[in-house]
C-alpha cells in the first residue's frame, strides 16, 4: 500500500513542497543540493547524528532524507520553545555542529548559497538559518538541525548571530510595548554561554548580529521582489521596508547595551 505524503509545516521558501513519506522526508532538489549532501554525509561519518541522513533521490528527482523523531516548534511557538532552556540547548547543539564541521573540506567547485552568506566569508560552512523551525527537540532538548539549503562559508559568530536574531527575538517592539532590555541581555548571555563563545569574540558577535540583520533584510526583500507568496505576506504584515530597516536602526542603538550585558 502506497503511503500518503504528509505535508510538513514551516519554511516560507518551500511551503507545501517538503513532505514526509514513511520514515523519509522528500525535499525539492536545488543547485546547492550536492554540496549540502556532501556536508551532511561528512557530519554523519564523523559521528554527528544531529542532522538528517542522506538517502539519495526519489523517482521524482527530490532529495530524500531520513526522518528524525522529535518536536519542531512552528508559529505560534509553544511556551517551552521560547524558554531560556531551549535557547541554551540550541546554542550547545550549534557548538557541536561547528566542532563537527571544523575538519570539513568542501570541494573547490562546491556550489553554496549566497543569500544569507557572511559578507566576510570564513573557514566554516555555516548553516545561516538556525531558526526554531529548523531545530528538532526531544524532551525539550535540541537534538538535530534541519534544512541546510542556505549553508555557506563564514565565521562561527555569523551562525550564532543569525540564530540570535530569531531565538533571542531581537525586535524593537512598539512604542507602547518595548522589549525588556534586561531579558534580551539575559537571553543573549545564555546563547553565548551555551555555545561557549570566548569573551574576546563578544564584540565581533554583537557586530555580526547587526550585519546579519542587514543581510536578512536583503534576503527577504529579494524574495518579495521575486513574488514568493509567503515572503510577500510577511513583508506586508510587518510593515514593509520601514519595519525591516527600523529593526536594523534599533539594533545599532542597542549595540553597546548588548555588549555590556555580555561582559557583565
Amino acid at each position: 500500500m502506497t503511503e500518503v505524503p504528509q505535508q510538513l509545516p514551516g519554511g516560507l521558501g518551500n511551503q507545501g513542497q517538503v513532505v514526509r513519506i514513511g520514515d523519509t522526508v522528500r525535499r525539492p532538489s536545488g543547485p546547492h543540493s550536492e554540496a549540502v549532501n556532501d556536508l551532511l554525509e561528512h557530519l554523519r561519518r564523523g559521528g554527528f547524528d544531529g542532522v538528517p541522513t542522506v538517502l539519495g533521490k526519489d523517482p521524482e528527482g527530490r532529495d530524500v532524507y531520513g526522518w528524525i523523531d522529535g518536536d519542531v516548534p512552528v508559529p505560534p511557538f509553544p511556551t517551552w520553545a521560547l524558554a531560556d532552556e531551549a535557547l541554551i540547548s540550541t546554542a550547545r547543539l550549534i557548538r557541536r555542529l561547528h566542532d563537527a564541521l571544523s575538519d570539513f573540506e568542501a570541494p573547490p567547485d562546491a556550489s553554496w548559497s549566497n543569500e544569507r552568506a557572511d559578507p566576510r566569508g570564513g573557514p566554516l560552512i555555516c548553516h545561516t538559518d538556525i531558526c526554531p523551525e529548523n531545530v528538532v527537540f526531544r524532551g525539550q532538548r535540541a537534538v538535530a538541525i534541519l534544512d541546510f539549503d542556505f549553508a555557506s562559508p563564514g565565521r562561527p559568530v555569523w551562525d550564532l548571530a543569525m540564530a540570535a536574531r530569531l531565538w533571542v527575538v531581537l525586535r524593537p517592539g512598539s512604542d507602547g510595548d518595548p522589549p525588556d532590555a534586561t531579558a534580551l541581555g539575559r537571553r543573549l548571555g545564555g546563547l553565548v554561554a551555551g555555545y561557549g563563545l570566548a569573551r574576546a569574540d563578544h564584540e565581533e558577535f554583537v557586530d555580526a548580529i547587526i550585519e546579519a540583520q542587514r543581510v536578512g533584510n536583503a534576503f527577504v526583500r529579494g524574495r518579495v521582489e521575486a513574488g514568493e507568496p509567503g515572503f510577500v505576506a510577511m513583508w506586508d504584515e510587518r510593515g514593509g521596508a520601514e519595519w525591516f530597516d527600523g529593526v536594523t536602526a534599533w539594533m545599532e542603538g542597542q549595540r553597546d547595551l548588548w555588549l555590556g550585558a555580555l561582559r557583565g
